[in-house]
């Protein structure tokens, strides 16, 4: 025992130690919803003549990092996801449009013989690599064969010609054998007619003649321009001629990209959701810490301390892994600190019980046997969560496959701070002489004010099951209506489409707005208001340039005035966040989102199957689908939309929602291998009896920290919060009238329909848990 006392200590020491120092060395990387910056996710398309594979994929990858390096943005990050998509952050970054052109261009340079002017009603030319395109000035010219490509290109460089003034060019140098087909595409173009179209030579980028210049007089005919290097010119700017430099550089791609995704955060924003998360963290768990310490005392303090380990812990995974820390994943963090508490609550709740039963009690066995018997519900509620976050993380994508690492990471952090931390803490405490001295110190010589309310009402609830289960019916039907009624409200994640946020000097009415865009014409866009003077704009389809008149209408209506000038406060509308989801992405994380939850729940019914029964394996899943369904109405009913933040509370519930159950199952299953004979309903009702107490402690502790959430998480915030305080509602009735009752009822059905016998009138004296509540 002293042994392994001393075990854990150490472990507990090395793994806080660790964490530690994994904390202070290791930062936690942001995602850009919260540091600002802008994310496109690319996907590779196939040519005729080229594949897009994993390995054009990654070809396509190196060129685009070094024009994300020309482009000088500070911690930059690429990545390839799948084999034929690329992810792209770029921190600070508040143009998505410039970023986009530079990044998705395929910089395809090639030079062309001009065979002659094309009028307006020229047709396309009928010979194989002829074209017809206009040149800088809008003439159409009618254009060979490509002579030469941009792999003949050795560099390129753009300079500012001081002696003539001309302005800025771009010097473009061709290697060996670039040099020789220059030569030679020149050589002919001299043997035409000065001022003749056909002595031009046309330098095309993309299917764009970006200069058509003349051979000079001074070029002799079939002699061509030595010296292997030749100028752009074109009027450009600075930046102009910069990023063609910059893209003649990088390269072809070797495939064509499209943009299939796209977001972009302001830091003010992301500053503001890490600032509210931060308060409502520490709010929040003051609060619980509170209400621990006050319900367990001594104990309560300990698994205080318990908690902060887990914090500690699970931050330094995050760091450690390398994992990126996302809103949903900041939110489920702070939240995570209200369901740690669970493990905290089952021991402590198994040891008043032992300490009640035992005839000379002591603090450290009764925890010593909480523990102990507390274990098995325990592994079994977290088992069943990381299941799904196993599989959320190998089947789904994006935001479902980034929470499922987050929700791991919880689990495991949970189960070291509970079973390890708080046992040795405990152990410690509890072994002290002044404890022993006063052991209602400790939290543990009561049995509470719950449970002794329950043991002396002594509730039949199983006697009638079916009657709750037509209760939970009618309020299923009446929230799943709502879907039938409203319909469902998708967030672009799922839908596809563009969703621009902006925040206004002064409030901007939605209808206003509205018709202002539909005389711009933009009819259908959607427009809600964002808190006081927020505003978002949604779409099923936005270019850069709708974008662009987006932002002058809100602007203008906001308070900038004509044109966006700033009014008289100095104020001025700023776009805060945008969003660009392509809808084959959104129709696959739909699809990837729906297959992940139906193989989570097989794979959790398979699981409680094997440690249960089919029955009470069967009973969980129905109460989560009950849970699930109910919150999905409401939502309906309540027209928020069902976006990455809802879905991350949705797999939240889940999770409580099995934990309730297999604590319920776990005690059913523990008395009916001390007595056998007993009807399942009887031992069902003395189940909830002896585990509702931990259910409307740890119901607490998580409705603290969502409570502040609601209050001071933020806007961003709100909804997650509203979903879980009504999940966590659902979940705590459908453990007991919904999951025991389906059991109860299944079981009767299985055994020939067979009636509960009638409970006696007069009851039993009362267990003596209640006669040694002192």
């Amino acid at each position: 025992m002293i042994r392994s006392n001393r075990v854990r200590a150490l472990f507990a020491l090395a793994v806080i130690a660790v964490s530690v120092y994994i904390a202070v060395t290791v930062p936690v990387r942001l995602g850009l919803d919260l540091r600002g910056g802008t994310q496109i996710v690319l996907e590779t398309r196939s040519t005729p003549t080229t594949k897009a594979d994993r390995a054009a994929t990654d070809r396509t990858l190196e060129v685009l990092r070094g024009r994300v390096d020309a482009l000088g943005v500070a911690e930059p990050t690429l990545v390839r996801s799948g084999a034929h998509r690329i992810i792209v952050e770029l921190p600070g970054v508040q143009d998505p449009k410039q970023a986009a052109d530079v990044l998705g261009r395929t910089a395809q340079l090639s030079f062309h013989p001009v065979l002659g002017a094309a009028g307006a009603g020229t047709p396309e030319p009928a010979e194989s690599g002829e074209r017809v395109l206009p040149d800088e000035s809008g003439q159409r010219l009618r254009l060979g064969a490509s002579a030469m490509t941009g792999k003949d290109v050795k560099g390129a460089d753009a300079r500012f010609d001081q002696e003539t003034g001309a302005g800025w060019h771009v010097t473009v140098d061709f290697d060996r054998t670039g040099r020789d087909r220059w030569a030679e595409l020149t050589a002919d173009a001299a043997c035409r007619p000065v001022g003749d179209p056909t002595r031009r030579v046309a330098i095309v980028l993309d299917d764009r003649i970006i200069s058509a210049p003349q051979v000079d007089p001074s070029v002799a005919c079939g002699t061509g321009i030595a010296g292997g290097s030749t100028q752009i010119t074109g009027s450009f700017s600075d930046a102009e001629a910069r990023e063609l430099a910059l893209l003649i550089n990088g390269g072809a791609l070797p495939v064509p990209v499209e943009t299939i995704e796209q977001h972009t955060v302001g830091p003010t924003l992301g500053a503001r959701a890490i600032t509210a998360s931060a308060w409502a963290a520490v709010v929040g768990t003051a609060l619980t810490a509170l209400f621990i310490i006050v319900v367990y005392r001594l104990m309560g303090a300990l698994a205080v301390v318990a908690l902060l380990a887990y914090g500690l812990i699970s931050y330094a995974a995050l760091a450690a892994l390398g994992a990126t820390l996302t809103l949903p994943g900041l939110a489920g963090f702070v939240l995570a600190i209200g369901m740690a508490v669970d493990a905290n609550v089952l021991v402590f709740e198994r040891a008043r019980e032992e300490h009640a039963s035992r005839r000379r009690p002591s603090a450290r066995s009764a925890l010593t046997a909480g523990f102990r018997n507390a274990f098995s519900a325990i592994a079994d509620s977290n088992i069943t969560t990381l299941i799904a976050a196993g599989l959320l993380f190998l089947l789904a994508s994006g935001p479902v496959r980034g929470f499922g690492v987050t929700l791991g990471i919880g689990v495991i952090a949970s189960m070291i701070s509970a079973l390890v931390v708080t046992r040795v803490l405990a152990d410690f405490a509890a072994s002290r002489p002044w404890v022993r001295r006063r052991p209602r110190v400790t939290g543990l010589a009561t049995a509470g004010r719950v449970r002794e309310a329950l043991v002396r009402r002594d509730p039949r609830l199983m006697h009638r099951p079916r009657r709750w289960l037509a209760a939970s019916g009618v309020v299923l039907v009446l929230a799943t209506s709502g879907i039938a009624v409203r319909g469902l409200e998708f967030g672009i994640e799922f839908t596809g489409g563009r969703l621009i946020a902006y925040e206004t000097p002064h409030a901007v009415d939605p209808e206003r707005a509205r018709g202002a865009l539909a005389d711009a014409g933009l009819p259908h866009t959607v427009v809600q208001s964002a808190g006081d003077t927020g505003l978002t704009v949604r779409a099923g389809k936005l270019t850069d340039a709708q974008v662009d008149t987006v932002t002058r209408t809100i602007g203008t209506l906001g308070g900038d005035g004509a044109n966006g000038a700033k009014n008289g406060d100095g104020a001025k509308t700023a776009k805060v966040r945008d969003e660009l989801i392509g809808p084959s992405l959104g129709e696959e994380l739909r699809r990837n989102a729906l297959i992940a939850l139906v193989v989570a729940l097989g794979a959790q019914l398979l699981y409680l199957a094997a440690r249960f029964r089919w029955l009470f394996g069967t009973a969980a899943v129905a109460a989560l689908a009950h849970d699930v369904l109910i919150l999905v109405g409401v939502f309906a009913w309540l027209g928020k939309p069902l976006d990455e933040v809802f879905l991350a509370a949705l797999l939240t519930v889940i999770g409580y929602s099995v934990n309730d159950s297999v604590v319920v199952f776990d005690r059913i299953r523990e008395l009916l291998r001390r007595d056998r004979k007993a009807p399942l309903s009887q031992i069902t009702d003395r189940a909830i009896v002896q585990t509702l107490p931990r259910t409307v402690n740890t119901g607490m502790g998580a409705v603290l920290i969502l409570a502040s959430l609601a209050v001071l998480g933020g806007e961003s915030l709100t909804d997650f919060a509203l979903a879980l305080l009504i999940g966590l509602a659902v979940g705590t009735y459908s453990s007991v009238f919904t999951a025991a009752p389906v059991a109860v009822a299944l079981h009767g059905h299985r055994h020939g329909r067979r009636r509960t016998p009638r409970p006696p009138t007069r009851r039993a004296a009362p267990p003596r848990v209640a006669q040694r509540r002192g």
